[in-house]
Parts: structure tokens; sequence; C-alpha cells
């Protein structure tokens, strides 16, 4: 899950969602990545395009914010 990536939207809308995933619901070659982890957080473009997946919440919103996002949470 340590993966360097860059969030272009284009001329999209720069808010961004926030909302929590559990792992169980989640690939299997992703949840075989994520060791006893429970839930994740991921973080959407307004049309539900997932953007990345993050270990915590905290982390989620900063990404955002590095990349000139407005996060919003989401549930």
């Amino acid at each position: 899950m340590d993966q360097r990536f860059e969030i272009d939207l284009g001329d999209k809308e720069r808010i961004v969602y926030v909302r929590p995933v559990l792992v169980k619901d989640l690939p299997q070659e992703l949840r075989g990545q994520l060791g006893g982890v429970e839930t994740i957080y991921s973080v959407h473009s307004p049309d539900g395009q997932r953007i990345a997946l993050v270990r915590d919440r905290n982390m989620a919103f900063v990404l955002a914010r590095q990349n000139d996002l407005a996060p919003v949470s989401a549930h």
C-alpha cells in the first residue's frame, strides 16, 4: 500500500469524499497487503471514482490537501 501517485481530476470539481471501507469488502489481492487492518479509508471524486485507499482517515485528508483538493467526510 506504499505507492506514490499523483491525483489528477482534470477540470472536475476539486471536492473529494473520504469514507471508511471494510477491508473484507475489498478484492483479495488488496486484503493480503493490509495485514490485520479491518477498516481503511477511500478518497473518491464527486462522480464516485475511487482515487486512493489509505490506512487512516487523517492520512486521507492530508493526501487530498497535498493535491489541492478539498476533502469532505462521507458515511
